[in-house]
């Protein structure tokens, strides 16, 4: 079974929507970006998304107000945490809050698809990435 998975991403450098939105496209789904936590947190109460990247540290509302918020919302919904700031206990808090997976930055672009098709066959969705050097990294 394949889908058009909606996913949102969250993270307040520019560079890392800028760069994930049209990999993520290349699989098939349909990213949003923010960098503002608080418009992602306002679109999150307004849409249902199956998957949720999300940075760690932020100003004023961290990624762990976001996972939590996520999933009082949508349980169903897969959240995967990324921070460059990673540290076992922040990625023990993550997971025992119920995010789907940690990934610590720096990461390639590649890395995020990779949890991202596990979080979609987690979801009951099947996702193919492209082979390595077939398709321009993002």
């Amino acid at each position: 079974m394949s889908a058009n998975l909606r996913i949102l991403v969250l993270d307040d450098e520019p560079i890392v929507g800028k760069r994930l939105a049209p990999a993520l496209a290349k699989l098939g789904c349909q990213a949003e970006t923010y960098q503002d936590p608080r418009q992602a947190l306002e679109r999150l109460d307004q849409e249902t998304f199956d998957i949720v990247v999300t940075d760690i540290r932020m100003d004023e509302i961290d990624g762990i107000e976001v996972l939590e918020r996520v999933l009082k919302r949508s349980p169903r919904t897969r959240v995967i945490m990324i921070t460059g700031y990673a540290t076992l206990e922040v990625a023990r808090e993550s997971l025992a809050k119920g995010a789907f997976d940690f990934i610590a930055k720096p990461f390639k672009p590649r890395d995020l698809l990779e949890t991202v098709v596990k979080a979609a066959k987690d979801l009951g969705v099947s996702l193919q990435l492209p082979e390595p050097g077939l398709a321009a990294e993002a």
